[in-house]
């Protein structure tokens, strides 16, 4: 058994482009601000100590090496590209 990884957030998953946690109902990626407001709380509860900016930048860092995600402006933005 193959596994892959979710093109978003890189979890492990059997098929498809993305996990059920970054996938909507129809297996679409979600909107970028929804999956990044999530993306930080769990960072958060990953790293307690981090302050909520430096959670941000992580979690943009994140996203910057993730293929649905290292193109989009506000990613682009934050990494200076």
């Amino acid at each position: 058994m193959s596994h892959q990884q979710c093109q978003s957030c890189a979890m492990p998953i059997e098929s498809g482009s993305y996990c059920q946690y970054c996938a909507d109902e129809n297996g679409n990626l979600q909107p970028f601000e929804e999956r990044f407001e999530r993306m930080v709380q769990w960072m958060s509860r990953q790293k307690p100590a981090l302050s909520p900016a430096e959670a941000r930048k992580q979690t943009l860092a994140h996203m910057a090496q993730m293929p649905a995600w290292r193109d989009h402006p506000k990613v682009k933005a934050a990494a200076g590209k």
